[in-house]
């Protein structure tokens, strides 16, 4: 109950998650702060907070009490139909435009399971927030991770709007990228310059940022707005290729490949659903690599 107030952070919010009165958390925490002789919350009739010790016991406590919760799972659901919640993060138009059809079709063949899908540009911690699997770009640097490369790298290219040529025309070399208005993802490459493959090698230029934001899909749609030049993930603009709304500008660079990893944390005990997830995943993006 302790530790459930604290990720809920309320008394109220701890006792409908658990189904029991509100009173009865209360009493309980008041109960084991007395057993342990410490102060684990502070309390008002409006706000309640995490005290020194409280925090320390919830540090250790909340791993300990999921790793027994995933060993009474382990025993008692080793055979019969996949039952479970997963909770899983990614970018957001890397789960709209490449996880869906995959996670969809899992779905549909697993009734028994639910996903919890956030889809954030943050880089969330997989511990703290509780997630069991994450797909994330570029490379992967927390050791505690296991990280499995799902499908081929994927490229990016500069597009621009075809209203944007004309008005401001299409650069010649990548040194006149300075003169021309960038809309410019961090998450690809920074603010303020991009480093580009191209026949001589690798090339980085300074680019004037008309626009930062940190979601692709607002990026292209940017772009297509006529805002600037993008340096945007070929998957992420198909369609807009397509119709004509985007132009291709220096098609002979490009951004060095990037590469999708599927993470999860290397201590944590995979329960049935979430193995099949993390399979369904890399199979489905190997039929990919091959095709």
């Amino acid at each position: 109950m302790f530790v459930k107030v604290v990720d809920e952070g309320s008394f109220s919010k701890a006792a409908s998650s658990l189904g029991v009165p509100r009173s009865a958390v209360s009493q309980a925490v008041s109960a084991l702060e007395r057993e342990l002789g410490v102060k684990l919350l502070y309390r008002s009739s409006r706000a309640m907070a995490v005290t020194e010790a409280g925090a320390s016991l919830h540090r250790r406590a909340a791993p300990a009490l999921l790793a027994l919760e995933e060993s009474a799972a382990e025993v008692t659901d080793r055979h019969g139909p996949l039952r479970g919640s997963i909770r899983m993060t990614a970018p957001v138009e890397v789960g709209t435009r490449l996880l869906e059809p995959a996670i969809s079709k899992f779905l549909r063949e697993n009734p028994g399971v639910n996903v919890e899908l956030v889809l954030t540009p943050k880089v969330l911690d997989l511990t703290e927030s509780r997630i069991d699997l994450a797909v994330r770009g570029g490379p992967v640097r927390d050791e505690s991770l296991i990280a499995k490369r799902l499908g081929t790298p994927h490229q990016a290219g500069l597009f621009a709007s075809p209203s944007y040529l004309a008005a401001k025309g299409a650069p010649r070399r990548v040194a006149d990228l300075v003169q021309h208005d960038a809309v410019v993802v961090p998450a690809i490459r920074g603010r303020g310059s991009w480093t580009l493959s191209g026949p001589g090698g690798i090339v980085k230029t300074e680019v004037r940022a008309r626009l930062s934001v940190d979601t692709w899909g607002y990026a292209v749609r940017a772009a297509c707005g006529g805002v600037g030049i993008a340096l945007l993930p070929l998957f992420l603009c198909e369609a807009e290729r397509a119709s004509g709304a985007l132009v291709r500008v220096l098609p002979s660079y490009s951004l060095e490949d990037t590469v999708l990893w599927l993470l999860y944390p290397s201590a944590r005990y995979l329960s049935r659903p979430v193995v099949a997830l993390r399979d369904s995943l890399t199979l489905a993006f190997t039929d990919k690599r091959r095709r």
